[in-house]
């Protein structure tokens, strides 16, 4: 990837950093053989404005239920921008701002976290050391205090917020020696400082200096089943590093392979700090927890012996697949960018760093799901599967296994923590029968129930039969299905675009992410994400299509322009979906005052369409007074509504029937970038037809539309039977209206798009047509249909109890 490659500037980094810490006898917190540190940082979960008391603590109570739930434990718990310092400015714990975010200091935090086990860090920048020496001193003495009062773990120092002027370095080093009289194993992350003197100090530089904010800093340079293929292919620090920050995974927008990506970054580079995660990890769905603990609790059992790497050779092993361990123990990290399944063969010998001869080694597979692979000799070769886009943890051991295992089929040890009922999901394909034992249970155990019924005899490791319910597939769940071929632009393009237009939305991507995840049963996680949502500024940044219809005149929608000038596309559209054909008299569009109002003005007629079936558009007119009224015919009743010149900002859109009643509107939903169809007239097309008389469990359609085709120049949509069924999901991700940093600016992106649409059952055997418009004449267009799926399992749980 282009933005991925090492600079020299950074090699050159690295290779100071390392000489200047030879000649100074400054230990920076860690050394390259310190196990790694689990971290959460809340960017994302707060910007600039700064997070408040009440909202980390809300936050600390999910990861105490993780805790107590999973047994999973962080190490480091690190306010981002706003605590103290903000984007471009020193601030102090003395200062008015912070007493207001947090009354009672970072006392009510610090002592929460400590009970968890958990330690405090803190975003800032290098210098706040002002231009008196009274300055200089307090600002050491107020960043000593979090060392000396609340043993804070990490500082991570951004150029964000200003960089370290020369004269300031002596402040800089005087600051850190005195944190780590209290805080020796103080972690300083080096985000783009320039720093000189004081260099030794910092543990980490941040590698090839990007953030990992899935499709705003990082993106699919190709096309791919998910959103983060690109995140997958991130190699390795300059050196082999540990002592280099790669971000973390962000889990917070285009949350499909999150795991994948932490299972990289945690047992991959594995750098120092290990597993890492920012953003809204609340937002992943609640079957999701489990596997998020489990990633965590195999890295801590690990991670003493995963200081030590081994690079395996890229031809038997593929790109970036390191070892890490002992002799006895290594795990083993295998990944697959591409559209087919890959198998390697692990050998078992001195490459992957194991040295027992003579002993027999057990093969385990953590990771997508768990599986028990078999024993075998010294010089084995073991052959695993590794599926398109996804990556692959493997571990060989000749030592004694200290959990339970499933031999039989694939499964996940979802819970496992000491004193509390052990879980374990059984997972199985639709129409397959399983034959499964339980084994390396400790302790005594008197009953063993599967959904509820009894199978005490896996207690004796008696094998037991399981059927997963459904339809076995004849064919393979991921695989091509037709090679689009080109074709003259159809005459029902309108309603292909327009289908995915309506499918989609340009909500916040965070708000995506609780669409995908749904709603959830866990307090913990409900209180978070309340908690998120419901914070001012959020609401108060109007990226949620919701504040149209919530009855609140103060909430609103509207196009964010945070980040760029301009996130309409070629002027933009405003749809409505009222998600079924609707009567109205009326259509009422209210905004705040007249500056909303643009590029609109008061007493001046308006033009909307409706339709139901996206193909035929009826011609509607409304004028603009204290409200935007639109009248509709009273013979006929419209699903969509699209207005072309729209309100900057509009606070509620109101459906009157015929006696002047507002209409129910819980199931509205609306859009304010896309283009409208008359401004992206497709020139060329492309088409592929097929049929399928089966699906996976989860399964969906991916048009891969590999080429260049322009900026927003290619949109894709199916045609089944008699309907139009758009793509509610793309890489590169729909322009949002975002919170934080916005989706990747457009003219990055001039290709390989790929569209996803979800398969339902209606689907089969119908004759399905898929389509990609592209807005100008191109010839090199290669568009592919895929049929994949990220979960095809049937799921079964297993709990057994004392």
């Amino acid at each position: 990837m282009k933005r991925l490659k090492v600079s020299i500037q950074l090699i050159l980094l690295f290779i100071g950093m390392n000489t200047l810490f030879a000649q100074q006898a400054v230990f920076p917190g860690a050394d390259e053989k310190t196990p790694s540190r689990a971290q959460y940082f809340s960017w994302i979960n707060n910007t600039n404005e700064g997070p408040t008391e009440e909202h980390t603590l809300t936050n600390l109570a999910f990861f105490e239920w993780m805790k107590s739930q999973y047994g999973m434990q962080l190490d480091i718990y690190a306010f981002d921008a706003g605590a103290i310092d903000g984007a471009k400015f020193y601030g102090s714990t003395k200062s008015d701002r912070f007493k207001k975010q947090f009354p009672n200091g970072f006392d009510p935090m610090y002592k929460k976290a400590k009970e968890l086990g958990i330690r405090l860090g803190v975003w800032g920048g290098p210098d706040g050391f002002g231009t008196t020496p009274e300055q200089e001193a307090n600002r050491i003495a107020e960043m000593v205090e979090l060392c000396k009062k609340y043993e804070f773990e990490l500082f991570k120092f951004d150029k964000v917020c200003g960089p370290l002027p020369l004269e300031k370095e002596d402040a800089f080093v005087k600051m850190m020696t005195e944190c780590r009289k209290y805080s020796p194993d103080l972690i300083l992350l080096n985000h783009r400082l320039g720093l000189t003197k004081g260099l030794p100090y910092a543990t980490t530089f941040l590698w090839e200096g990007i953030e990992t904010y899935t499709d705003c800093h990082i993106w699919n340079e190709t096309t791919a089943s998910h959103h983060r293929a690109g995140a997958l292919t991130r190699g390795f620090p300059p050196g082999f590093s540990r002592l280099t920050e790669d971000h973390g995974v962000c889990i917070s927008s285009c949350l499909d392979a999150w795991d994948d990506e932490l299972i990289l970054q945690a047992f991959n580079r594995n750098l120092i700090l290990a597993p890492e995660i920012y953003g809204n990890p609340w937002l992943l769905n609640d079957d999701e927890f489990a596997k998020l603990a489990r990633i965590f609790n195999l890295h801590r059992q690990y991670r003493d012996i995963m200081v030590e790497g081994k690079i395996l050779p890229k031809k038997e092993y593929g790109a970036y697949a390191i070892s890490r361990g002992n002799e006895k123990t290594r795990l083993i990290t295998l990944r697959n960018n591409s559209w087919e399944s890959q198998t390697y063969t692990i050998k078992l010998d001195t490459i992957i760093g194991i040295n027992k001869r003579g002993k027999s080694y057990r093969v385990f597979q953590h990771h997508p799901t768990e599986k028990y692979v078999g024993a075998y000799k010294y010089n084995s070769s073991v052959d695993i599967e590794v599926l398109p886009f996804r990556t692959c943890l493997v571990r060989v051991s000749c030592e004694s296994e200290t959990e339970p295992y499933i031999e039989g089929t694939d499964y996940l040890l979802a819970e496992h923590e000491k004193g509390n009922p052990i879980k374990i999901k059984l997972y199985g394909a639709p129409g397959t029968t399983k034959h499964v034992s339980l084994k390396g249970l400790h302790g005594k155990y008197q009953s063993a129930k599967i959904d509820g019924k009894s199978y005490n005899e896996l207690l004796k490791s008696n094998k037991i039969e399981i059927n997963f319910e459904g339809q076995l597939l004849k064919n393979a769940s991921n695989r091509k299905l037709a090679d689009a071929k080109k074709t003259l632009v159809p005459d029902d393009a309108i309603a292909l675009y327009e289908a995915t237009c309506f499918a989609a939305d340009n909500n916040a991507l965070e708000v995506r992410s609780l669409k995908r995840s749904g709603e959830t049963k866990i307090p913990e996680v409900k209180a978070a994400r309340d908690a998120f949502f419901n914070q001012e500024k959020f609401i108060e940044r109007g990226i949620w299509d919701k504040n149209l219809f919530d009855g609140n005149e103060e909430t609103s929608f509207y196009v964010c322009r945070r980040r760029y000038k301009e996130f309409k596309i070629n002027g933009g559209c405003f749809r409505l979906d009222m998600a079924e054909p609707t009567q109205l008299k009326k259509l009422i569009v209210k905004y705040p005052d007249v500056y909303a109002l643009q590029p609109l003005v008061k007493e001046e007629g308006i033009y909307a369409y409706g339709s139901n079936n996206l193909k035929d558009w009826d011609k509607l007119t409304g004028f603009i007074n204290d409200d935007i009224e639109i009248d509709l015919p009273s013979n006929k009743a419209y699903r969509y509504i699209k207005i072309p010149v729209f309100p900057d900002r509009a606070s509620e859109v109101i459906g009157l029937d015929a006696d002047n009643k507002s209409v129910d509107r819980k199931n509205w939903t609306a859009s304010n970038l896309f283009a409208d169809y008359a401004k992206i007239l497709p020139k060329s097309a492309w088409q592929a037809s097929f049929k399928l008389d089966e699906m996976p469990q989860n399964g969906y359609l991916c048009i891969a539309v590999n080429g260049e085709h322009g900026s927003e120049g290619a949109y894709a949509g199916i045609n089944v039977g008699d309907k139009y069924v758009g793509a509610p999901d793309r890489s590169i991700s729909y322009p949002s209206n975002t919170f934080e940093s916005g989706v990747c600016h457009k003219d990055y992106f001039t290709g390989n798009y790929t569209y996803y649409i979800p398969l339902e059952k209606w689907m089969l055997g119908q004759d399905i047509k898929a389509v990609v418009l592209v807005n100008s004449e191109v010839t090199e267009l290669k568009p592919e249909v895929w049929l994949t799926t990220m979960n095809e399992y049937v799921e079964k749980e297993i709990v057994i109890e004392q």
